[in-house]
């Protein structure tokens, strides 16, 4: 069963870690959205929802005699930082933006969907009931960004045809 808490614990780390890089991401898009309003406020109450996760998942590690990881969380927040700086060159940084938000929450399903599992496996019932919490809020926004990737994607190819309109943001 010792095993089994420090998998757990280790993989709290690194939901925590994935939260983090959530945060930096969904904040760096959403400070340079410019021309579509319906997708800045999706990530807007999504960022709320990331800090909420990062609580969540935080008191399970300390409920669990763990702190999270400084070392992860830097590794995270420094990888946001370059999928942010790498997005800004995009002519398309919106529609790749959104693709990559779909991509990154179905990651955080994964993580999720694995921690239930793990956290049903060592007895901790807390835990689990704290991710079976966080699983629909990723699944939500996974399924707001698929059902509005064709919206986004037509407002920018119409933004983008148009002479004189800013499309990628």
């Amino acid at each position: 069963m010792a095993e089994h808490n420090e998998n757990l614990l280790d993989w709290l780390r690194n939901a925590h870690a994935m939260e983090q890089q959530a945060e930096q991401m969904l904040k760096a898009q959403a400070s340079r959205i410019q021309h579509y309003p319906e997708l800045k406020a999706r990530i807007e109450a999504h960022i709320d929802e990331t800090l909420q996760q990062q609580r969540i998942v935080e008191d399970c590690i300390t409920r669990l005699g763990g702190k999270p990881s400084v070392a992860k969380d830097f590794a995270a927040k420094t990888m946001a930082f370059g999928q942010a700086v790498g997005g800004m060159a995009n002519a398309d940084e919106i529609v790749k933006g959104a693709i990559a938000g779909y991509v990154f929450e179905h990651v955080e399903i994964a993580t999720y969907t694995t921690l239930i599992a793990a956290a049903q496996a060592a007895g901790d019932a807390a835990t689990q009931r704290a991710c079976e919490a966080i699983l629909p809020q990723e699944q939500a926004m996974a399924d707001w960004l698929l059902k509005h990737l064709p919206q986004i994607t037509t407002q920018f190819l119409a933004r983008d045809a148009t002479e004189g309109v800013v499309a990628k943001r």
